[in-house]
């Protein structure tokens, strides 16, 4: 039940992702289509989660340097926000479980624009305290790439990510072995790239996947997970967003370093 209606909804964004085709400017047609991922987003997602545009920041994070904009960023909503007008807002990371980044059609430069930028939001630092948690919780900001087009094999999109990060010296160490390790091993980039009716390219890190124990033994540099599927896309896509934000913490926001340059003048005491 659930994949005939993933893929139903799958075969349905790629069909009203033409609508915008119309429209003579590239944000006219990339705008409607990041709307199209919100509202599905929006229907299936848990009520605990919310979903905004904007940018990501960090209490080191300083004003008017330039930031990353998301498309879509998922975000606790028990957290508080910086609203800069506009539908834009500013989100603090320790709040962020997921950026998305949507593209018409996937290019070798559009995928260097979002692990570069997935790069940043990983970069930023949390602080937090945590008094329990059970289920998975995710050892990093969650970075995606959704598109509505791209190469017709994924193994080209699959060879862009190693070479974009030897442009960047990004360095990707192995993965351990040991299953535990291993899904709290952080991807230093991207984690997983979708391309709707054509397949899925993704970091090996995840609690759900194809691969396992054996393969990764036999191939222990075994980093990235590909395939060609013309369905099951979003359903994969949508089962790794609901297995990251089912889980149940006692964990809020530390917001003493975002307050370490408020200062007052003199201050006086009273009886």
């Amino acid at each position: 039940m659930i994949k005939s209606h993933m893929d139903a909804r799958e075969d349905a964004l790629i069909a009203i992702s033409k609508i915008p085709a119309n429209s003579g400017h590239p944000l006219h047609k990339g705008t409607p289509r990041e709307a199209f991922i919100k509202e599905f987003l929006e229907q299936h997602l848990p009520e605990h989660i919310a979903i905004g545009t904007g940018e990501i920041i960090d209490a080191d994070s300083k004003p008017n340097v330039q930031r990353n904009q998301f498309d879509l960023i998922l975000y606790k909503k028990n957290y508080p926000k910086l609203d800069f007008g506009g539908g834009i807002k500013a989100f603090l990371v320790e709040s962020v479980i997921a950026t998305i980044e949507i593209k018409s059609t996937l290019t070798e430069k559009d995928m260097k624009q979002s692990i570069n930028a997935a790069k940043n939001a990983k970069s930023l630092t949390k602080n937090t305290s945590r008094s329990f948690s059970t289920g998975y919780i995710p050892p990093s900001i969650l970075c995606f790439v959704i598109a509505y087009n791209g190469p017709s094999n994924m193994s080209t999109v699959y060879k862009w990510i190693p070479k974009i990060h030897n442009e960047l010296n990004i360095k990707v160490d192995r993965l351990p072995l040991e299953e535990e390790k291993r899904i709290q091993t952080a991807s230093k980039t991207i984690d997983a790239a979708f391309v709707l009716k054509k397949g899925f390219v993704y970091f090996d890190n995840l609690p759900i996947g194809f691969s396992n124990q054996t393969q990764r033994v036999k191939n222990p540099d075994l980093k990235w997970i590909l395939s060609d599927t013309n369905n099951g896309n979003l359903l994969f896509f949508f089962l790794l967003l609901q297995q990251s934000t089912s889980n149940i913490e006692g964990e809020w926001l530390n917001a003493l370093p975002y307050l370490r340059n408020f200062k007052v003048g003199k201050i006086q005491f009273g009886t």
